[in-house]
């Protein structure tokens, strides 16, 4: 009976062992999860206080942001140290809007490619059809009060005005002798003048092209305008001579193509 009772009290003594063993192994390890957070926390105020932003930090305090916020609520910041975080910030607002430029002309430069590609090759019908649509859309009609309207267009954008103007020499055949020339600009643009005419003969490229008469619009100071700088060169507008019969086809045509596309007249 003796030696059963002390092989108890030997099982006891083992048991009360092992709980002290274990409860110095956790509590060791709180202390040294603590004098872990503690360092980390005193680091993480150390950066801030550098001028270090929260994911700068975060790569160097593995801890999560909620607890990092927690942690720099109040710290203080010197003003050198809130201008260095704020340039930090613009900093990466500029990389980020550049990375997302850059990835939008990318887009775009594809979405050109592919259009491009589903045009193809223009023919002498399509070019005769487009031609005429933008004559419908920015040509001078004749109304009855402006009977005998010659051929009269104009625009800002150049490549729509070299289409039109190829489309009248090689399309329905017109001598570009006959082509007048026209430049309509704001007069803040005076002095630039030379360099518009410059501008638009070398883009429009025929052999004869002379502008005949420059027309300068009063500038009103209410109006907000966009077209102004180094790259306004106004409008070109280009008139044929004698042309009253080619301006009343041209309507014809028009007709044609809303009559047999979609019955629209």
């Amino acid at each position: 009976m003796i030696l059963g009772f002390c092989d108890f009290s030997n099982r006891s003594s083992r048991t009360l062992q092992v709980h002290k063993t274990t409860e110095s192994f956790l509590l060791h390890s709180i202390l040294s999860s603590m004098i872990e957070k503690t360092q980390e926390k005193q680091k993480a105020i150390a950066l801030r206080r550098k001028g270090h932003t929260y994911d700068e930090i975060l790569r160097e305090v593995p801890v999560s942001k909620s607890t990092l916020s927690l942690w720099l609520r109040d710290v203080g910041l010197k003003a050198e140290q809130k201008q260095l975080l704020t340039d930090k910030k613009r900093r990466s607002q500029l990389k980020g809007a550049l990375t997302r430029r850059n990835k939008r002309r990318e887009t775009t430069s594809k979405i050109y490619t592919e259009a491009i590609d589903n045009v193809g090759t223009l023919t002498s019908r399509e070019k005769f059809l487009i031609g005429t649509a933008l004559y419908w859309a920015e040509g001078s009609k004749e109304h009855l009060s402006t009977i005998g309207q010659g051929v009269d267009f104009g625009n800002t954008d150049v490549n729509m005005v070299k289409f039109f103007v190829r489309y009248l020499i090689d399309v329905l055949k017109v001598d570009e002798r006959d082509l007048i020339f026209s430049i309509y600009i704001h007069e803040n643009s005076r002095k630039r003048a030379a360099e518009v005419v410059s501008y638009w003969k070398k883009q429009i490229g025929t052999k004869n092209f002379s502008v005949q008469y420059i027309y300068y619009k009063k500038h009103n100071p209410k109006t907000i305008r966009k077209n102004v700088g180094e790259s306004y060169y106004g409008t070109l507008r280009v008139r044929v001579r004698r042309s009253s019969t080619l301006q009343r086809k041209i309507s014809g045509w028009i007709y044609g193509i809303t009559g047999a596309t979609w019955r629209i007249v």
